[in-house]
């Protein structure tokens, strides 16, 4: 355990260097992730104000301070494992991964986690603005603010092992974009991105219940706007910790199984 805390002090510096030699990247980066919630904020705010001022039991100020959190709770949890698997695998870059001592997951969880330390304090400058150009109103019980940090840990914990599961599938397909854009499809439809899931059919919500999409950021965003109550947070809980247990055997079964038929093609 002591070795592995200090390869990841040693990742956090290395990966931190890399991010600030790439200035350029992560400010384009997180102009697409303010982007998408602000587009979706704006349409909802002009659907409420045309339908009396609420739709669903959202104000248009709900609507802000939804679409303001979930920008911050998408920020914390997403990652881009997605879209780099397939080079490692297809370059033969992993082939210098699977010479170290220690899982290559190791340096991708500490690069995640550089990037969000230096990101996040603009991301929350730009959220506060956004909430007070809006009329943004949070109000939640101090419970909820409590649960609030571990039930995001969990979502950033489960989104990363299972993207890192369905990136393995480059160990057996040559491009795995068709695969990544049907996640990400259902991602943005079943987690909340593109509304809050109580506007949406009845049918996609009952879906969204068995699907982990729901509880990787609708359900953090919901609990700290304080729409939960004790009981439904117990259950979001619940919902992450089996995914959790899943994501972590499915990763773990998916890597043997790939390690095994990888065959490193690039230089």
């Amino acid at each position: 355990m002591k070795d592995l805390v200090k390869l990841y002090i040693q990742q956090f510096k290395t990966t931190t260097a890399m991010m600030f030699q790439y200035r350029a990247s992560l400010v384009i980066w997180m102009i697409g992730q303010v982007l998408e919630p602000l587009v979706y904020l704006i349409v909802w705010s002009i659907v409420s104000k045309n339908s009396g001022g609420s739709v669903g039991g959202y104000t248009t100020s709900d609507f802000a301070a939804y679409f303001v959190v979930l920008m911050l709770v998408n920020q914390v949890t997403y990652t881009w494992i997605m879209y780099e698997f397939e080079y490692r695998v297809r370059e033969g870059i992993l082939s210098v991964a699977l010479l170290k001592p220690v899982h290559p997951i190791h340096s991708d969880v500490a690069s995640n986690i550089s990037s969000k330390m230096i990101t996040l304090p603009i991301m929350i400058l730009i959220a506060v603005g956004l909430a007070i150009a809006f009329h943004a109103t949070i109000s939640q019980p101090l419970w909820a603010i409590l649960m609030f940090i571990p039930v995001l840990v969990l979502a950033f914990l489960v989104r990363f092992l299972l993207e890192w599961t369905l990136a393995q599938s480059a160990f057996w397909v040559t491009r795995v974009s068709a695969i990544n854009q049907t996640y990400f499809v259902l991602m943005l439809f079943l987690s909340g991105q593109i509304a809050p899931l109580t506007l949406l059919p009845f049918p996609i919500q009952v879906i969204s219940y068995i699907l982990p999409f729901r509880w990787l950021i609708n359900f953090p965003v919901e609990l700290l706007l304080g729409r939960l109550t004790m009981f439904q947070t117990l259950i979001g809980l619940g919902a992450q910790l089996a995914w959790l247990v899943a994501s972590v055997f499915l990763v773990r079964f998916v890597w043997r199984a790939g390690v095994r038929v990888y065959t490193a093609v690039g230089a």
